[in-house]
This record gives C-alpha cells, structure tokens and sequence, in this order.
C-alpha cells in the first residue's frame, strides 16, 4: 500500500467515525478519543492528520461541498450555453452527490451536528444559481436575490425530503422529480457559462 492510500485510508477511518458519532450526539461532546476508538486508530495517527477535530470537519465539510458545487455544475460544465428544456436524468448529478454522501447528509438532519450547515448548503446554491443561471421572459421587477433564493430552497427542500424519507427513492427518481417539476414553470431557464471563470 502506498504513503498516499494509507493517508486516504487513515483520513476516511478518521471522517466515518467522526459522522457515526454524530448520529447520536452534538459535535460539541464528541472527543478525539472517542473518534479515534470508533476509526480503530490511535490518537498519534489522528494528529498526524489533523490538530483539532474542528480541522478534522472542515475538512469533511470542504470535500462535501466541493464535490456539492461540481455536482450542480455537471450538466453545463462543457457547454457554453445549456437550456434547462433539455435536462435529462442522467445529466442531474446532484442527487448522486448526496446519496454518495447519504451517513454525513443523515447524521446532519437527524442530529443538527453542525449548526449552520444547511443554511451553508442554501447560500451555496444560491450562489452557485446567481453566479451561473440566465433567466429570459422574466418580469422586470422580479427581484434577481428572490428567484436564486426559490431556486435554491426548491433544490434543498427535495434533498431534505429525500433524506427524510430515508434514501427509499433512488438518485435517477429524483432526478426525474426535479425534471418534472421544472417542466411546469412558466418561463424559459438558461445557463451561462461565464467565461471570466477559465
């Protein structure tokens, strides 16, 4: 095995542990022993690794929400121009994302582990809608904070449903919910690749 999979493999122990703790208690009463015992560790390899176990979940939180950002980017990433009318199921990856990540998503909704984390993932997606959507036949006074906020909520409020309701419909079913959903707005969606990105 290589120094860099022993890491990984180290880091990975280190991350389920720490979300299995979650499930059942506040991040705030978890110890580094406590996550260390449930990784099969020791506490040498921990600090290897991380100082605090505050660094231990920011690192877990930025590799969900990287992994978050590419997802909802997916079906537009190589294209300069994407219509949502032609949205399909296998191009949504989002609900990919989340299932891949279902034990750290659960333990969050179900225990609140960390405040603030779902108003991170809003404010994520509406950056993420403010940054990359072009709207066409919107009225004018629409305000532009509003519709990003609709979208991001829309997006987050089946993500929690989902999660709630235990993981029993698959990535592609939801994706195809989204898709129906979309189909019923009134208005023509767009995303625009900005070019001051690359």
């Amino acid at each position: 095995m290589t120094m860099d999979r022993r890491i990984n493999k180290s880091k990975s122990a280190l991350r389920d542990a720490l979300i299995l703790l979650m499930e059942n208690s506040s991040f705030e009463k978890i110890t580094i022993t406590e996550i260390v015992q449930h990784a099969n560790l020791n506490r040498g390899t921990f600090y290897r690794h991380y100082q605090t176990k505050e660094e231990l979940l920011e690192d877990m939180i930025d590799d969900v929400m990287n992994d978050l950002i590419h997802s909802y980017r997916s079906p537009y990433l190589n294209t300069d121009k994407f219509f949502v009318q032609e949205l399909t199921s296998p191009k949504i990856k989002i609900f990919e994302h989340v299932y891949s990540y279902s034990k750290f998503y659960s333990a969050i909704v179900s225990s609140n582990a960390i405040p603030g984390f779902q108003q991170k993932i809003c404010d994520t997606l509406k950056q993420l809608s403010r940054q990359d959507l072009g709207l066409s036949n919107i009225e004018s006074h629409v305000d532009i904070n509003f519709l990003t906020s609709y979208y991001a909520y829309a997006i987050f409020g089946l993500i929690m449903e989902w999660i709630q309701g235990g993981f029993k419909y698959t990535p592609v079913f939801m994706a195809e919910q989204l898709i129906g959903i979309l189909s019923h707005q009134s208005y023509q969606a767009v995303y625009l690749k900005d070019q001051t990105k690359e």
